[in-house]
């Protein structure tokens, strides 16, 4: 990956961006976008969106979502530590004992989260996952006054954890699921300019971590005609996972992009893709998915009328934890294969079965 690229990923994966509090992270990718797009723009649900050709009939969606779990504050007790609950899905198991940064009107706030020692603990207690109500968040504030004068209730915050390279090309950072998604959709509108006569939007969606809010209201006012959802898959490629293989395939790291293939993506369009990829000697690893995916592609194929929906994911190993992990090569076949297959559509491309 160019330095210039991979400087971009970097300090965009920097921001805090859990599901809701997108705008730092929406306003980084606008103002990377706009060096090559035709046009961008943030929509009032906070989507931010980069056109090339907006003014052709045909239409494709090409959507990564921004938002990543998170933190809200939702009180603060008399002894100055805030309680907290979860924005999006965690394991329990990760959240005792991490640093936290707490995104405030004020500028960013370090904080621990707390739990009582295990020398402390009931037997019980110490066989058992804590809950929310059992955690707190300590920010080294005297009492409740002192506390309130940085955080409010509502602000937002995440694992105290950037982005870095492991070895190898491998990437590892927390929120790679999914502002890798919504940068891959960047990379491919970049490769993209001058390659096609198609209206390509590319959205930097939210909300998705709560049900795919941004990705359904964005398709609605783009209207498109083919949705590709970028997401993070799951890798089956190291210790634990041979279950899992059964159900998810043998996914790698280093193996390529993994398209979707089930209800949730259009047969045609699917075809298109591995097809693409065969041709241009792309490696592809195929998920299938017997029902609607948990992805901003199950909301894009609702939409209007429907939507040709395809689903293509980058292979992640250790999701919904502060180190997730990536590797360029995959990132960078992702958007290869998406510009490659988009580059081929024309207005009269069927997605329809004849």
């Amino acid at each position: 990956m160019q330095k210039q690229r991979l400087d971009f990923f970097k300090r965009f994966m920097d921001t805090v961006c859990p599901t809701g509090y997108e705008e730092d992270a929406a306003r980084a990718w606008r103002e990377e976008a706009s060096r090559f797009a035709d046009r961008t723009w943030a929509d009032v649900n906070g989507n931010a969106i980069a056109v090339l050709n907006e003014k052709a009939s045909f239409r494709v969606m090409i959507a990564g979502h921004l938002d990543e779990i998170g933190l809200m504050i939702t009180y603060v007790d008399e002894h100055g530590f805030l309680s907290f609950t979860g924005l999006g899905g965690w394991d329990m198991a990760i959240i005792p004992g991490q640093r936290v940064r707490i995104r405030t009107a004020k500028g960013p706030v370090l904080g621990v989260i707390g739990r009582k020692p295990i020398h402390l603990m009931r037997e019980e207690d110490r066989k058992t996952l804590p809950k929310f109500e059992d955690l707190w968040i300590d920010i080294g504030a005297k009492d409740k006054a002192a506390a309130l004068k940085v955080v409010e209730l509502g602000d937002p915050a995440v694992l105290d954890y950037g982005i870095e390279e492991l070895r190898d090309g491998i990437l590892v950072g927390r929120g790679i699921d999914d502002r890798i998604g919504a940068f891959v959709a960047l990379e491919a509108l970049r490769l993209l300019k001058g390659k096609t006569s198609a209206g390509v939007y590319a959205v930097a969606t939210t909300q998705e971590e709560i049900g795919s809010r941004g990705a359904q209201t964005s398709c609605f006012g783009i209207d498109p005609q083919v949705g590709i959802a970028i997401d993070v898959g799951f890798c089956t490629d190291y210790p634990g996972m041979d279950e899992a293989k059964k159900k998810w395939g043998e996914v790698t790291m280093r193996g390529g992009p993994i398209l979707t293939r089930g209800p949730n993506a259009n047969p045609q369009l699917y075809r298109r893709f591995a097809e693409t990829a065969r041709k241009s000697s792309i490696p592809l690893q195929i998920e299938p998915y017997p029902r609607g995916t948990g992805t901003d592609g199950n909301a894009i194929q609702l939409v209007r009328g429907g939507v040709a929906t395809a689903i293509l994911s980058v292979p992640n190993r250790y999701m919904h934890s502060p180190c997730e992990l990536v590797h360029v090569d995959d990132v960078e076949n992702t958007a290869k294969l998406i510009a490659l297959t988009v580059a081929g559509m024309t207005a009269k491309t069927r997605f329809v079965a004849e």
